[in-house]
């Protein structure tokens, strides 16, 4: 009888080891490497308005909070249990001074300090000094409100953009919190990472925005591009150059800059020039952000006209089968997982910008670790706006 051989094929998932993300990359709360360094910087946490005398709720870096705004119209940032009983501030009631709790009517206000204790004899005046509301100190610029979350001694200036500073005729400056970018609703649930790393990683929108799902933007988009990427001093500039059927090229630059800035140009190219638009990644916790967009418009509302459509929907106007036959961003990085699990990828040459900005942020994290400041980070309040070469640009032959 003839002897047929066995072989076995090794290449089955059987015995996987369990997958593992980069921690130090992505986890961002307090004491974590990532999370000591975005604390390093200022981060957008709501619209102006939303800042206002009835308390909001806000997830940034791990942390819960509550925003608000005195009578005297100024914001503040406070963590939500109240120093007394620990009931929470979202049921407090804002007034001319700061925020009441609803529970025994301790008023706090805007960077802490307990102003009134109604239940203690003399309102308190005693004790109240030397009880103070854990806050944070916040700004306001560009439409938008800012927190610094970081350690107090080592907190630099909100920087200036050029891009928001000068502007052309008829234009002027608009926020917008639909997370413009991220493909899907305003708070998007996986890791801010993965959305970080698709800044430098234009290949996909050839893939994924053209011939995958059909073209989302606009023709020039589809064409596949000649990719260079440089480390710059704030993060990493991608120049993609498209050879246009008329002879001429597209010269497309965009920036992945510190600490999560989206310097994207619009991908429908309406007009040519340097970029229109920044946008801020918040990482609200490990496994949920969202994008604050500011841009120079000529209309009210043009900002969320930028929002992505697929099979001409918004996406939350899709159905679950158009949602699979046409994917976009959101549907590409969600579905890595709520973190990406960085232990199963295989990257090739396409991916060297997204291995560049890696290791551009964990020297970041080197030099937090060892006491330095990171990239971007000023204390002087005269410094100049920051300047960003991202735009469209035509080039003739």
């Amino acid at each position: 009888m003839k002897t047929i051989p066995i072989t076995v094929d090794t290449g089955t998932a059987y015995g996987r080891p369990p997958p593992q993300h980069n921690a130090a990359l992505t986890e961002v709360g307090a004491g974590t490497p990532m999370g000591e360094l975005l604390r390093r910087y200022w981060h957008p946490v709501g619209l102006a308005a939303d800042a206002g005398a009835v308390p909001r709720q806000l997830r940034v870096l791990g942390e819960d909070l509550i925003l608000f705004r005195d009578g005297a119209g100024r914001p503040g940032l406070v963590h939500p249990r109240c120093a007394h009983r620990g009931s929470s501030l979202y049921y407090g009631k804002v007034e001319e001074r700061g925020i009441r709790c609803c529970y025994h009517g301790w008023l706090f206000d805007v960077q802490g300090h307990c102003l009134e204790q109604p239940c203690e004899p003399q309102g308190g005046e005693r004790a109240r000094g030397k009880v103070r509301q854990p806050w944070y100190p916040v700004e306001e610029r560009y439409g938008l409100v800012w927190a610094y979350l970081g350690p107090p001694d080592r907190k630099p200036v909100l920087p200036r953009y050029d891009a928001l500073e000068t502007l052309d005729e008829g234009e002027f400056l608009e926020a917008d919190d639909h997370s413009i970018g991220g493909g899907g609703p305003p708070v998007i649930p996986c890791n801010w990472l993965q959305h970080y790393d698709n800044l430098v990683d234009p290949f996909h929108v050839v893939i994924l925005h053209a011939s995958f799902s059909g073209t989302q933007f606009v023709e020039q988009m589809a064409l596949m591009p000649q990719v260079s990427w440089e480390t710059t001093a704030l993060g990493v500039k991608t120049v993609s150059l498209r050879q246009l059927p008329d002879g001429n090229t597209l010269h497309r630059v965009s920036e992945a800059a510190v600490p999560t800035l989206r310097v994207i140009p619009s991908p429908r190219i309406g007009r040519y020039g340097r970029v229109e638009s920044i946008g801020w990644v918040l990482p609200m916790d490990d496994t949920h952000f969202r994008i604050y967009v500011v841009g120079r418009v000529k209309e009210a509302g043009e900002l969320v006209r930028m929002r992505s459509r697929l099979n001409g929907k918004l996406w939350e106007e899709l159905s679950e089968a158009e949602h699979q036959a046409y994917p976009g961003d959101y549907e590409a990085q969600v579905s890595q997982g709520a973190i990406a699990a960085h232990s199963e990828e295989h990257l090739a040459t396409s991916d060297r910008g997204i291995v560049m900005l890696r290791r551009f942020l964990q020297r970041q994290l080197d030099a937090v670790a060892a006491g330095q400041d990171p990239a971007g980070v000023s204390r002087d309040p005269e410094a100049p706006p920051v300047v960003f070469e991202a735009g469209n640009y035509l080039r003739q032959p």
